[in-house]
């Protein structure tokens, strides 16, 4: 089914916030939090897969930054040195983030679509990242499907994600949302969260590492690396 991933509830719900995407303190403030950790693991991860010895670790590589919203994530993979795409099925999302890029002298491609419909056109990318997209996805073995579709053979496919255990329920749904505010009341419905075993069985055409989790640590060091998968993680594949 084309663009069977698309949900329009979470859809409406993010367009209505598009305006708050670069603000720091506002309903994406967890994001800005998270970004160096996650943006440190891609850097790295692509330094070791590709080889690079460049000044910019993405020099060379041909980008996507799926489910993009604002460009979060799409701005700090093209001053890494990428050619980055970045896609949102919220038309106010991708002006938001058209907007940045215009104002950071960023060139940056951003397009309205989705990722099945970007893949029935056979672009492919030797990076895709998907950070915190799935688990606001309607149907998330389709959105696998598409998102494996798009990366080059020899290619990277991240991923960050929240896990469904019930550590995260308590941690990121109830804590984060309810208690902390780090993000608006039924930003995340449990039952859409998807674990790293889900991840790999519907993308059979990619060899994954192991997940990594990302842990929040109160003194100081705010979002790190860890070895505790059960609420927040990254996970990295390659495409033979």
């Amino acid at each position: 089914m084309p663009d069977a991933s698309l949900d329009p509830a979470e859809i409406k719900k993010f367009s209505a916030l598009a305006s708050e995407w670069w603000n720091p303190a506002g309903p994406f403030g967890a994001l800005h939090r998270l970004n160096p950790v996650r943006l440190g693991f891609i850097r790295d991860l692509a330094r070791r897969h590709f080889s690079t010895a460049a000044a910019k670790p993405l020099a060379g590589l041909n980008a996507l930054d799926l489910g993009c919203g604002g460009g979060l994530v799409s701005a700090p993979l093209a001053r890494m040195g990428a050619t980055v795409t970045g896609i949102d099925a919220s038309p106010e999302a991708i002006g938001a983030a058209r907007a940045y890029a215009a104002q950071a002298a960023l060139l940056i491609a951003f397009e309205c679509t989705t990722a099945e419909a970007l893949a029935a056109r056979e672009n492919r990318f030797d990076l895709v990242a998907a950070l915190e997209i799935i688990e606001h996805v309607a149907d998330a073995g389709a959105f696998l499907h598409a998102a494996s579709a798009l990366v080059k053979p020899g290619g990277l496919l991240v991923l960050s994600t929240i896990n469904r255990t019930p550590k995260a329920r308590a941690l990121a749904i109830v804590g984060a949302e309810r208690i902390l505010q780090w993000a608006p009341e039924g930003a995340h419905e449990y039952d859409k969260l998807v674990k790293p075993e889900e991840i790999r069985a519907n993308t059979p055409g990619i060899e994954w590492e192991a997940p990594v989790g990302i842990a929040y640590n109160p003194v100081g060091k705010g979002w790190t690396l860890s070895g505790d998968t059960e609420v927040n993680y990254l996970i990295a594949g390659r495409k033979p």
